[in-house]
């Protein structure tokens, strides 16, 4: 059985997947997103890690945290894995540019500094 992750590891995860978001949608319209079934995808995809990661945060951490939404990001990860009938994407275009932004600040607040070592070497 792998060890387990601690919470600092699914914030980075949550952290990397939220930059991809943001890259993905940076100068595209609603327009672009609804006509384009692989962007969606990944968009979604994302979101999805998101959320999984989210879940997976102690609940410790979410207590110590308020100021991110761990219930909403871990209820539309739900949606996304089980109830995809129901994916609105008028909403995931939403979270994508208007809250993804704000979830970069507060996780990148919260990652942990990298691990002693060496300098790098130019």
């Amino acid at each position: 059985m792998p060890p387990e992750r601690d919470d600092g590891a699914y914030i980075w995860d949550m952290l990397n997947a939220a930059r991809a978001v943001s890259q993905f949608v940076a100068g595209r319209t609603i327009q672009d997103y609804a006509a384009n079934l692989m962007l969606r995808s990944a968009v979604e995809r994302q979101i999805e890690i998101i959320g999984e990661a989210a879940r997976r945060v102690s609940t410790a951490f979410r207590a110590a945290h308020p100021q991110i939404p761990w219930r909403r990001i871990v209820g539309q990860r739900h949606v996304l894995d089980h109830d995809y009938a129901e994916i609105r994407h008028e909403r995931l275009w939403r979270v994508a540019v208007d809250s993804i932004p704000d979830l970069i600040v507060e996780l990148e607040r919260l990652v942990p500094p990298p691990p002693p070592g060496p300098p790098d070497e130019l």
